[in-house]
């Protein structure tokens, strides 16, 4: 009987200790919900869709930031959270990993902008580069950027072979966003709020250790409009 009472005294305090890593599950199931939404707006609507899709199509992982918010007066900065999914040989997506996307800026500039962001990572080289526990855009001059259309400034031309391949619908006073000087991060925490444990983003990506069936719509998503 008094097991019994010292279970049931602990059994709510237990159960507390559980809220947050929940909830915190449930900030990274929306995360990759809204990538899922985003990967369908970006390649299904617009002016550059065929141009998206061709790369896609090719593309050897995908990074994608439903919302890169920015804001500024004179000193501004940028930030938001991404997944980031790669592609096996065969063709089949893996499950996310979690990055973060930061940045700070001084100049005249002013107003506020939410944009989507997805980068096609085409080489194993930038893969790997982008995998780095941080990693700075347009920082390694061995790695080609390019972008589609206009949403992006600050990123080389377009080039035969780039790495990475960038692409964003943005909404705001600000003609662009620059993701260039823009620093990605990965986020083990999210890793192990998301999947139960801590995975490495090579263990995710690249040998697909980890698994969340929450993330087989945004992984169907992708093989819809990426099918080679």
């Amino acid at each position: 009987m008094f097991r019994a009472m010292i279970f049931a005294v602990l059994l709510p305090v237990f159960g507390l200790l559980g809220v947050p890593a929940a909830r915190a599950q449930q900030e990274e199931q929306a995360l990759v919900d809204r990538a899922t939404l985003a990967v369908q707006e970006l390649m299904s609507t617009g002016e550059r869709t065929e141009d998206a899709l061709g790369f896609l199509r090719r593309a050897r992982a995908v990074m994608v930031c439903p919302r890169v918010f920015r804001a500024g007066f004179i000193l501004g900065g940028e930030g938001g959270s991404c997944v980031l999914v790669g592609r096996d040989g065969a063709g089949s997506w893996s499950s996310p990993a979690f990055y973060g996307l930061g940045s700070g800026s001084v100049g005249l500039q002013i107003g506020v902008q939410d944009a989507m962001v997805a980068m096609m990572i085409m080489t194993d080289r930038g893969l790997q580069a982008v995998m780095d526990s941080q990693f700075k855009i347009g920082a390694d001059a061995s790695l080609a950027l390019a972008t589609i259309g206009g949403g992006i400034q600050g990123s080389t031309t377009a080039a035969a072979g780039p790495d990475i391949v960038a692409i964003a619908k943005s909404r705001g006073l600000f003609a662009g966003i620059s993701l260039s000087g823009s620093v990605l991060s990965y986020r083990p925490e999210s890793a192990g709020s998301y999947y139960g444990r801590q995975y490495s983003a090579r263990q995710i990506v690249v040998a697909m250790e980890a698994h969340n069936p929450g993330s087989d719509p945004l992984r169907a998503m992708l093989l819809r409009f990426g099918a080679r």
